[in-house]
């Protein structure tokens, strides 16, 4: 949801995409605030913060135990009296990597009267001490220490929040968790809350591409240098202990399969109670965290609020797809309610306001969705009616039909017109589905009378027979046009050894037995117009989505025990007012090379993906940060499970007069029926000479995976 070089939020939080671009223009990005009506922006300017010059300490060494200092920036309100902080704790290099985007957040909020606090993990940055892991308990207790530090500042009215998006949304459910007394508020965005079911590591219970991605692009994060101007000579024996100490993270997370201790620590679902104070979650459509933040929203008691927009893995006011939103507006509400007792009504309307989009990111290249702004204010909502569709060959229908019976054989490849897991850029957004529908099972419901609009959990529920004890359902909700393109709305994939649930223990199937399953789709909500039809498409698997099984399986269905239940929410005569000013950023990604070849002669399909150095100077620092990745060489044929290759590699680096570190990791992963395979190469050059080098093989041992 962080690059080797760059944070963990743009590209799939996981996967990794060139952030440091993005990052350079985002230190030059302007919003411009359009399109509102005179009672919202009424509302903006009453609830305006006080404006203050603004001092800025850095670097600032937070102790924790073990005689350890954390490198930090703060931005500080420049004013008589005290005021509460919002605290940002990734380990994203505060100095250089991250520095345009904490350059953005840290003087809007300090010069509302809220002072902003960017720590990087220890291991991270200049920060003493090793990172070899996500999430691990000692980065949870130095969050926790770190929030008594800054209560107890000088400057601090002693009320702390803390907010974050992806790594940084994680790391604030996960502190807020253990209830830190002077944690008053929190502000997850595009986070999980159950580590194993929703994050980039597996889909569904099925390996996904975004765990090899996501490694590479983590070694280079836990393999990163502190920079010398800041630590000093001792940079370098920071760098080598941190590059001796990196793990081969792709085989660690492999080895874990299912929802073991490993994956519950830090999974804040397990718990919702144990988050006490108010919280405001935030998500957009075409992010696949947006399941997590609604069972939140469900999940906790304490006082809270959602909104979810139509934007994927970013913050609000930088939105693509867009319309974005001036977020600083909002945050700055919720903080001087929450942490300096103002009555500002940012608590007032609905519980969740959320986007209603009339078409998918694809068919507006990620540019601006037509849609307009909805709320709800209970969730789950008593407004929502399910309608109950049949499954007969070939077709959706609201009556049931005569039963019947089809067979799917798992030897076709499906997926390619959905190849990533959360896209950011136009090359990588779900295609046309048309092709990988005539490889599967379709369903449709005649073309529609009138709009028809969902919001909330699709739900798939099938009579299965498997013939191997390892198979995969993939299930595609999709809309159709008149011209009979297929746009994906919404899909979800799911290891049927996880029939009874992901949080459960996978269970082999038997061959030649019937098992009922609950296929949820990934939350959503979607207006489908009149005279499309609503396609529903059904296959063995997602390649590269998710890594193959086992061996070839065959899935029969009976559909007379089969039905799709769409969430319809009744379109409704007015909306609530939306008190936040709409902007229309155009923020831009850039695009990868993405190509996908046709079947060589052995039928193996080759996918090549690569995002372009373009190295750029850090303002204010003179670091020229580069690199390139997450690269990716992708190999598979269908009809042979064990043939799929995937093959990731990532670059970072970091020049400045006469210093010079770059790290360079490449992971490749392969299978057989019983075992995982990975390589792993992690170099370090110093000065341009290896610095640092080790090859490292694992074998992992397939459970039902």
């Amino acid at each position: 949801m962080a690059a080797s070089d760059g944070p963990r939020l743009w590209g799939d939080a996981r996967v990794k995409t060139n952030r440091r671009k993005l990052l350079a223009g985002l230190a030059l990005q302007s919003l411009a605030t359009t399109g509102m009506g005179s009672r919202a922006m009424a509302k903006a300017t009453s609830s305006d913060a006080p404006s203050f010059k603004v001092r800025t300490v850095e670097p600032a060494w937070v102790p924790v135990r073990g005689g350890l200092k954390l490198s930090a920036r703060l931005w500080i309100p420049d004013g008589a009296g005290r005021f509460p902080v919002v605290l940002e704790y990734i380990p994203y290099r505060t100095r250089d990597s991250y520095r345009a985007v904490d350059d953005h957040w840290g003087p809007q909020l300090a010069a509302r009267g809220i002072a902003f606090a960017r720590v990087d993990i220890r291991g991270s940055g200049e920060s003493d001490g090793v990172l070899n892991d996500e999430y691990l308990a000692s980065e949870q207790q130095d969050g926790v220490e770190i929030i008594a530090w800054l209560a107890a500042q000088p400057w601090c009215n002693g009320n702390v929040g803390m907010r974050g998006i992806s790594w940084g949304g994680f790391s604030t459910l996960q502190v807020a968790a253990l209830a830190p007394p002077a944690l008053k508020a929190i502000m997850p965005m595009c986070a999980t809350d159950m580590r194993f079911a929703n994050d980039a590591h597996y889909v569904g219970g099925a390996v996904g591409l975004t765990n090899l991605k996501w490694a590479a692009g983590f070694e280079a994060v836990m393999a990163g240098p502190p920079d010398p101007a800041v630590v000093g000579d001792r940079w370098a024996a920071m760098w080598r202990e941190r590059l001796e100490q990196t793990p081969s993270i792709a085989a660690r997370w492999l080895s874990h399969q299912s929802n073991d201790e490993y994956w519950r620590h830090g999974s804040v679902g397990l718990d919702y109670g144990a988050i006490k104070c108010p919280v405001y979650l935030v998500d957009g459509w075409a992010d696949s965290y947006a399941e997590s933040a609604e069972r939140l929203l469900r999940g906790i008691t304490a006082p809270k609020k959602a909104l979810i927009g139509p934007w994927g893995h970013i913050y609000p006011d930088f939105g693509s797809p867009g319309p974005s939103l001036d977020w600083a507006f909002e945050e700055v509400r919720w903080w001087r309610h929450w942490l300096a007792g103002e009555d500002n009504g940012v608590m007032d309307g609905p519980l969740l306001r959320f986007y209603m989009p009339y078409a998918t990111p694809a068919e507006t290249r990620i540019g601006e969705l037509p849609g307009r702004w909805a709320g709800e204010a209970q969730w789950p909502s008593p407004t929502i009616r399910p309608r109950e569709l049949d499954l007969a060959p070939g077709a959706l229908a609201d009556r049931a039909p005569p039963p019947s019976r089809l067979t799917y054989v798992g030897d076709k490849l499906v997926g390619l017109a959905k190849p990533e897991w959360i896209p950011y850029a136009v090359a990588e957004l779900p295609r046309d589905q048309s092709a990988d529908d005539a490889q599967s099972l379709v369903f449709e419901l005649p073309a529609l009378t009138e709009p028809l609009e969902i919001l909330g959990v699709p739900t798939l529920h099938l009579r299965v027979t498997s013939d191997r004890p390892v198979a995969k359902l993939a299930a595609r909700l999709s809309e159709v046009g008149a011209d009979g393109r297929a746009w994906l709305v919404t899909s979800g994939l799911l290891n049927l050894a996880f029939r009874d649930g992901l949080t459960q223990p996978p269970k082999p199937l038997t061959p030649g037995q019937s098992y009922d399953i609950v296929l949820p789709l990934t939350v959503i909500a979607h207006r489908f117009k009149a005279g499309s039809k609503i396609r529903l498409s059904l296959s063995e698997s997602l390649w590269p989505l998710v890594w193959p099984s086992p061996q070839v399986a065959t899935l029969s269905f009976d559909l007379g025990e089969a039905r799709l239940t769409l969430p319809v929410r009744p379109i409704p005569a007015s909306e609530p007012d939306f008190p936040i000013p709409v902007t229309h950023s155009g923020f831009s990604r850039g695009e990868p090379e993405l190509t996908i070849g046709p079947p060589d002669a052995s039928g193996v399909v080759h996918i090549h993906g690569a995002w372009a150095d373009q190295p750029s100077v850090v303002g204010g620092v003179g670091t020229e940060t580069s690199g390139a990745g997450p690269d990716m060489d992708l190999a598979y044929n269908p009809a042979d499970p064990s043939s799929c290759v995937w093959r990731v590699s990532q670059s970072s680096r970091f020049r400045r007069g006469d210093w010079d570190a770059e790290t360079r990791v490449t992971i490749e992963m392969t299978a057989d029926e019983t075992s995982y395979f990975i390589k792993e190469q992690l170099t370090a050059l110093k000065d341009g000479a290896v610095f640092f080098h080790r090859e490292r093989s694992d074998v992992i041992a397939r459970r039902l995976t």
